[in-house]
């Protein structure tokens, strides 16, 4: 099985417009799974979350308003209302809510700069929908969902161990 940082090397040689593309499809996959996600955002889902990977060669912006996802090679400038860097294990195990993003965030695994009342307004959103990118992936392989979910989960649990953080 390929480790989490040879699956982050092979990532700079896929082109932007195909990372953009699984981007907006994982997104799309995860809005009809939980498709109230960004309703409790309120007067924040006029914001723009910029999403920043320390250890991946590409960016994102989230605009809940219109359930779009923009993919950036890093270093691009994005215009957000807030920026979240850290490593992409991290940010994806906040977005399902399985890590304690206070403990992530005083440990300085992760900054955030801008407005931070909006970046509470999405992790308490994300916080109740109890999402599971692994799964919602693996149902888009058909036939081979219990494959690529238990491959995708082994990944998750060595990269977060990688990092000094636990599965919850």
């Amino acid at each position: 099985m390929l480790a989490p940082s040879r699956l982050m090397a092979t990532a700079r040689i896929i082109p932007l417009p195909i990372v953009g593309r699984i981007a907006d499809f994982l997104l799309k996959e995860v809005l009809s799974i939980h498709p109230k996600l960004f309703d409790r955002l309120g007067e924040y889902s006029q914001s723009r979350f910029a999403f920043v990977p320390s250890d991946f060669p590409f960016s994102f912006l989230i605009c809940p308003k219109d359930r779009t996802v923009q993919a950036f090679r890093r270093g691009t400038h994005m215009a957000a209302d807030t920026t979240i860097c850290g490593p992409l294990v991290l940010m994806l195990a906040l977005a399902e809510g399985r890590i304690d993003g206070d403990a992530i965030f005083f440990a300085r695994k992760l900054t955030v700069t801008g407005d931070m009342e909006a970046v509470l307004a999405l992790r308490n959103a994300l916080d109740d929908n109890e999402i599971d990118l692994v799964d919602a992936v693996g149902r888009l392989s058909g036939p081979l969902t219990r494959s690529i979910t238990g491959a995708l989960g082994s990944v998750r649990r060595q990269a977060l161990k990688a990092h000094g953080v636990q599965w919850s």
